[in-house]
């Protein structure tokens, strides 16, 4: 009877293996999946040549080494942009909680390089994360940054003040210290969402072969 026990003990903690090995199996290549769709689609794989406000040139490669949560809008956005810049100023924050974790760079890219000089950045920023990275550039230069991101950008009409609106994708991208992007979040998602997912990709990150 011990002996059949014993047997049946070892066929069960088998099976038990058996299946957490196969779970995670299928979790790596869940991760490897959506890490090849991204590649496919070469979301954020071009580079870029724009400045920041103090006039530096800044490529894509600058950030190499780092995590970047990324969004294009316009400093005259009437209530999106403010939102969203909030809403990723907070994740930031929640995960600077956490000394354990890797430092993350905000960055805003503007697509209204005609308004959005350095000076408005600036002074539009101040209101965000203190360590917010504002990038702007010729229209040329705006324009190829948002279809290496692949964000739709459309100036409205001129009202009698010269006025208009942009109208933009709605998106915060995550790009991985290989300069590999790795997720994107809509304007449904909160703070706390992008946070923790942000968190999720930091925790099982692996640098790519060179």
């Amino acid at each position: 009877l011990r002996r059949r026990v014993a047997v049946a003990g070892a066929v069960a903690g088998a099976v038990a293996a058996g299946w957490l090995y196969l779970r995670q199996q299928k979790e790596r290549q869940q991760r490897s999946r959506r890490l090849r769709d991204l590649r496919a689609l070469a979301l954020g794989q071009g580079d870029f040549e724009l400045r920041d406000v103090s006039g530096t040139p800044r490529r894509k490669a600058d950030f190499l080494g780092r995590w970047v949560l990324l969004y294009f809008g316009f400093t005259h956005c009437p209530d999106v942009c403010p939102e969203e810049l909030e809403k990723l100023s907070r994740a930031v924050q929640l995960l600077e909680r956490d000394a354990a974790l890797p430092p993350l760079q905000p960055l805003f890219v503007t697509v209204d390089p005609e308004r959005d000089d350095a000076a408005a950045l600036a002074r539009y920023l101040r209101d965000f994360h203190p360590r917010f990275v504002g990038l702007t550039g010729t229209p040329e230069q705006v324009r190829a940054a948002a279809a290496a991101f692949r964000v739709y950008v459309s100036a409205g009409p001129r009202d009698a003040d010269g006025d208009y609106v942009v109208d933009h994708s709605v998106l915060t991208f995550l790009v991985d210290p290989d300069g590999l992007l790795r997720d994107y979040y809509s304007r449904s998602r909160t703070a706390e969402e992008m946070a923790q997912s942000v968190r999720g990709h930091m925790d099982t990150y692996e640098p790519l072969p060179p």
